[in-house]
């Protein structure tokens, strides 16, 4: 039996139970946490684990939860696709945990996805990614491309003149995704095709020379280019590499990453990446109260040399967001849970307020930040917060779809035809 079974209490009845809610947590809440500890996206996802275990602790220390001390159950899918979904299989049924923060390629959530839905699992998926999707299952605390990377690029046209775009990604659904929306949108704009150079390469891939020069070669006549990267895990450390070989600075061909923060950065040597962009919706180098305190609990849990990031603080929010729904349904039960989401506000680490959609996504601001030579970023403009979309407005199939969980209990409504395309997996 679920911890959520024994503690579906109505409001009314929960002082009277209060006795009886207590003696039920020799069973501790149990948050699932679904990162890769091990391949290629380690190097991005097991500081996410580490986030979690830190705001666990915080909560537990800070009372717990109705009444409960919280207990993370951690899993390694390896970088391993279809390990996400035994993985979160095991979770659910196996484990019994009552809600899973984890994920971070597309690849690894659609793989999760299926096994949600049937079991009725929910997950916060803390990183950037391709929209077009909507689960009733899943909570989208990273940006929506209307949220990063349709910004960066007016960023690219509109201050720093890029004439010619290169968009660089790895091979799977969130590059590929993405840049059918920046391509489309580019071309909307004006932006001749044959000014957009578009590659996929495999995960952890590291012979970069070819592209660079076929990249150098954009610009021959003269037109400035720019680097669209969305370029995932240890992948990046041989594209900057290669970059920095070439003698291109980010005068020459400024690249702003879609999935390069602090944390990469720790990892290489940054003195020639100096002045290259990243697009997040938070920086550790942000200006808040709030930011100044998180950033000094995570280096007195992590040490002082860890940096904190984007993804963490989409768990930090939607963490916090949880524990607030939960205490405010009186129980862990995912259906309660999930009503109680909407309209959730928790203050984000950049100065501002996320709010939980009925989209299932949260308002964010635009960040864009130049890599500085240790490793963190100038913040060169920020946005006020912007409500995230889950159908882009920039491709014609998309542009008629909304979606409603509160109110039309629908992630795909067409607003021309007034009908629900009610999918489960088959996104």
């Amino acid at each position: 039996m679920t911890f959520s079974t024994k503690l579906t209490l109505s409001a009314a009845g929960l002082m009277f139970a209060g006795s009886i809610a207590t003696a039920d947590c020799a069973d501790p809440i149990k948050v699932g946490v679904l990162h890769s500890l091990s391949g290629t996206m380690s190097i991005s996802e097991t500081t996410l684990k580490d986030t979690m275990e830190l705001l666990i602790k915080q909560q537990n220390e800070a009372g717990g939860l109705l009444d409960c001390q919280i207990e993370a159950v951690v899993v390694d899918p390896a970088s391993d696709w279809p390990l996400f979904a035994e993985k979160a299989r095991e979770l659910l049924t196996v484990s019994e945990v009552d809600v899973i923060f984890g994920a971070w390629t597309s690849v690894s959530r659609k793989s999760a996805l299926p096994v949600l839905e049937e079991l009725n699992g929910l997950m916060f998926y803390p990183v950037q990614y391709e929209g077009e999707e909507s689960s009733r299952n899943v909570f989208y605390t990273g940006a929506s491309p209307n949220q990063q990377a349709i910004p960066a690029t007016d960023y690219f046209i509109d201050e720093l003149g890029v004439e010619k775009f290169a968009l660089l990604g790895t091979d799977y659904v969130y590059p590929r995704t993405t840049n059918k929306i920046l391509k489309q949108y580019l071309i909307d704009k004006g932006v001749a095709e044959e000014n957009i150079f578009v590659n996929y390469t495999p995960f952890g891939h590291s012979d970069w020379s070819t592209i660079v020069a076929d990249v150098v070669e954009l610009g021959a006549d003269g037109s400035q280019v720019g680097v669209i990267s969305t370029i995932n895990g240890d992948a990046n450390i041989g594209f900057y590499k290669e970059l920095a070989a070439a003698g291109i600075s980010a005068d020459d061909i400024p690249v702003v990453a879609f999935s390069v923060g602090e944390e990469e950065l720790s990892g290489l040597d940054t003195s020639n990446l100096v002045g290259h962009l990243a697009a997040w919706n938070y920086f550790q180098s942000a200006k808040s109260e709030a930011n100044d305190k998180w950033v000094a609990a995570w280096k007195a849990h992590a040490g002082a040399q860890r940096v904190t990031n984007d993804p963490m603080e989409a768990h930090y929010i939607g963490f916090n967001m949880w524990v607030n729904a939960v205490k405010q349904a009186g129980t862990t039960d995912v259906d309660a849970v999930r009503t109680a989401m909407y309209g959730q506000e928790f203050p984000n680490l950049t100065g501002g307020t996320a709010v939980m959609l009925p989209n299932h996504h949260l308002t964010k601001p635009v960040v864009i930040g130049e890599i500085r030579a240790d490793g963190q970023f100038d913040i060169v403009s920020q946005t006020k917060e912007v409500p995230g979309d889950a159908w882009t407005d920039f491709l014609p199939e998309s542009a008629v779809l909304m979606s409603d969980w509160k109110e039309l209990g629908c992630g795909m409504y067409n607003t021309e035809t007034k009908t629900c395309v009610q999918l489960t997996s088959n996104y």
